[in-house]
């Protein structure tokens, strides 16, 4: 099931994303006594975050009982400005009380192959006793329709068995770990947050156009059993019917 909800605002889209946090945070903790979140990276989720970091939201998240992975990441070290997980530490997690050996970063000292194995299993390990899926997934979506590391005509969109992988992206010179489309799909709940106007063609595409997952990846979307939110800044939303 698709949901799409549109806002004036990027705090208003914000508030909104940690209310959805909390509340599958919760209910997942009352249901099984654990948490599991993958985070997204980029610009989209840093007011999210932030959010996530300050009363009154703070206090209202099970932290202890709540076990971070992400939907992927460059394959820079913690410490480069270019990695998701810096900037999840930065704006979120260096400032909640949440036990550090329950943050699994997708970084390690590895080839990027091996650890998407390795990281794979550590999956398996959190997710198999809820049927192997996230509780909550985040992800933003780029200018060109992609999410996570699933881009646009790249081999990774074909999987379908593994929920880690990783491949070398030639236009940005660098690595790049991702969760599948499969692995993705098996989420009880997707928060996609979009917003910016260089994304209303993308958006267009990916909720109303032809099907066509190779040049819109974020089409490959689609859950069997899971719920999948759109929340959407007007200005991306301008195109939608």
């Amino acid at each position: 099931m698709s949901t799409i909800r549109i806002f004036d605002s990027t705090l208003e889209l914000s508030k909104t994303a940690a209310e959805e946090f909390i509340q599958a945070a919760r209910e997942a903790v009352e249901e099984r006594g654990k948490f599991t979140v993958a985070l997204t990276g980029g610009s989209s989720p840093l007011h999210l975050y932030q959010l996530l970091a300050q009363s009154p939201y703070r206090e209202r998240v099970p932290w202890s009982q709540t076990y971070v992975f992400w939907g992927d990441e460059r394959w820079v070290p913690l410490t480069d400005e270019k990695s998701n997980a810096k900037m999840a530490f930065e704006n979120l997690l260096d400032l909640v009380p949440i036990p550090k050996d329950q943050i699994f970063p997708m970084w390690g000292e590895q080839e990027p192959e091996e650890f998407a194995l390795y990281y794979e299993s550590l999956l398996h390990q959190h997710l198999d006793e809820a049927g192997g899926s996230f509780d909550l997934i985040l992800l933003g979506m780029g200018d060109d329709g992609h999410t996570a590391s699933l881009f646009p005509g790249t081999a990774v969109l074909e999987e379908k068995s593994r929920w880690v992988q990783a491949y070398y992206l030639a236009p940005q010179e660098m690595y790049r770990v991702t969760l599948t489309a499969p692995c993705i799909n098996r989420a009880s709940k997707i928060v996609f947050l979009t917003f910016g106007e260089k994304k209303a063609d993308a958006l267009y595409e990916v909720l109303q156009g032809e099907h066509n997952p190779r040049q819109y990846p974020s089409q490959l979307i689609n859950p069997k059993n899971g719920e999948v939110l759109w929340l959407v800044g007007k200005a991306a939303a301008q195109k939608l019917e």
